[in-house]
């Protein structure tokens, strides 16, 4: 019924280290590849339409609303179950196809792809001359003469298309609140928390001096529930994670005291997640690259979840959300994209729960949708899946919810709720300043 996208073994690239490309090469965006890089021509079944600019909000959309569904006309084309799984299996991450084996209830609700990924025009601009200046250095842990846009845009190995990921537009400074739940045998916990991020890299006028290798700054304070109300965490991100380490300070309002977290990288365990998530699983991976060997396995047409404005509207109680076993999947949408293909697999010598990764990289924002996880013996233990939609203020197509199943427990985390709460400010003011061990003293006072 579908077929594979041209799926190219590229694997002898993934160590290339330059990767910026020709005049030549880089006049293509914007022309037959869209300006971040993505074919710009739906596939030749018809099942995949051009991309033609991204999405326009419905007319009654307003700045501070949670985002309203240009989509919700569509009709469903088909349900894929645990039942019918083998005609669609090779659609699949083998994540999400294991998922449905184990949970008879779950389902999937496919809809007519759209291709509603986009970016403001600067972005596009700083793409383009990202293209023919970055590099790779350090060994592929850090980025040179990149600023605001994505750097590899016509990608040549593995680790190009993850610094696309993590260096993809969100933004400049955003305010948010929302919740997290731990689910554990069926049971679900919810944290609130009051969350703020000031972006370095796609500032606007940002230049390659001014970055002084600065990534992000990141803050978080508890709200919810009581007995943790007033924890405060804030995070110091470097672009070059090997050069410059990351730095994190966490306050605690039972002794009124600000402490350095000795690391938060990597395989160490998010504080609140009961120990459900790694510090690297956050936006579906972050941070620096430098212990997996990192291998593009090329471009294929998989189902994923996209556009999911359903899930996403307001005042969805969150019971109704998170379920004992899985999200509900009345309330989510999946779509057939294509996607870049990257597997990371763990270097001799660490160690971590996820020894190998597989990322299905979304082609038109840069965005990973889904990653299946394996241990050090090969067995596929977990998946993480990004729920997202096209933020229309700035525009920007990111996550409203991230999840991460443990497949054979049962269990998992679920990031992002925020149906009940007021929408994203991304126009908040807030400076550097407010991202410093003092600030935590402040606000704790």
């Amino acid at each position: 019924m579908y077929r594979k996208f041209g799926v190219v073994i590229l694997a002898a690239l993934a160590c290339q280290v330059q990767a910026k490309v020709d005049p030549a090469q880089a006049a293509r965006l914007g022309a037959d590849l869209t300006p971040l890089g993505a074919e710009r021509a739906g596939n030749a079944a018809g099942t995949i339409p051009a991309w033609t600019g991204g999405v326009q909000p419905p007319a009654h959309y307003q700045p501070g609303m949670h985002h309203p569904d240009p989509f919700a006309d569509d009709a469903m084309l088909y349900r894929v179950d645990g039942a019918d799984l083998a005609q669609h299996r090779e659609l699949l991450p083998a994540g999400l196809a294991d998922l449905l084996e184990r949970n008879p209830d779950y389902y999937l609700q496919v809809y007519p792809t759209r291709r509603s990924a986009a970016a403001p025009q600067r972005i596009y601009d700083a793409t383009r001359a990202n293209a023919e200046r970055a590099e790779l250095i350090s060994n592929g842990n850090g980025v040179s003469g990149a600023v605001a846009g994505i750097p590899f845009p016509i990608p040549q190995g593995g680790m190009e298309v993850i610094w696309n990921h993590i260096l993809h537009y969100k933004g400049e400074q955003t305010r948010f609140i929302n919740n997290q739940a731990v689910v554990i045998n069926g049971r679900s916990n919810l944290i609130k928390r009051d969350r703020y991020i000031y972006y370095v890299y796609n500032r606007e006028g940002m230049t390659l001096e001014e970055m002084d290798n600065t990534l992000l700054y990141y803050r978080y304070q508890v709200t919810a529930p009581a007995k943790l109300s007033g924890t405060s965490l804030v995070v110091q991100d470097p672009l070059d994670q090997v050069l410059t380490t990351r730095r994190a300070w966490r306050y605690s309002p039972s002794d009124r005291r600000v402490r350095r977290l000795p690391s938060l990288a990597y395989d160490s365990v998010q504080p609140d997640t009961s120990g459900l998530a790694t510090a690297d699983v956050v936006d579906s991976y972050n941070g620096a690259p430098d212990r997996y060997e990192w291998s593009l396995v090329g471009k294929q047409e998989m189902l994923v979840p996209y556009n999911s404005y359903a899930v996403h509207q307001q005042g969805i109680d969150y019971d109704r959300i998170v379920l004992p076993k899985t999200l509900n999947p009345e309330l989510l949408r999946y779509e057939l994209h294509r996607v870049w293909v990257v597997e990371a697999n763990l270097r001799t010598g660490y160690s971590h729960p996820y020894h190998t990764r597989r990322f299905y990289v979304d082609e038109d924002s840069w965005q990973i949708l889904a990653v299946d996880l394996r241990d050090d013996k090969g067995e596929l233990v977990g998946l993480q899946e990004t729920h997202p939609i096209s933020y229309y203020e700035l525009p920007m197509f990111n996550s409203t919810l991230e999840t991460l199943y443990y497949l054979k427990t049962g269990n998992y985390f679920v990031d992002g709720l925020d149906n009940n709460e007021p929408m994203y400010d991304f126009n908040y003011e807030m400076s550097p300043r407010d991202f410093s061990p003092q600030a935590l003293r402040r606000a704790g006072n």
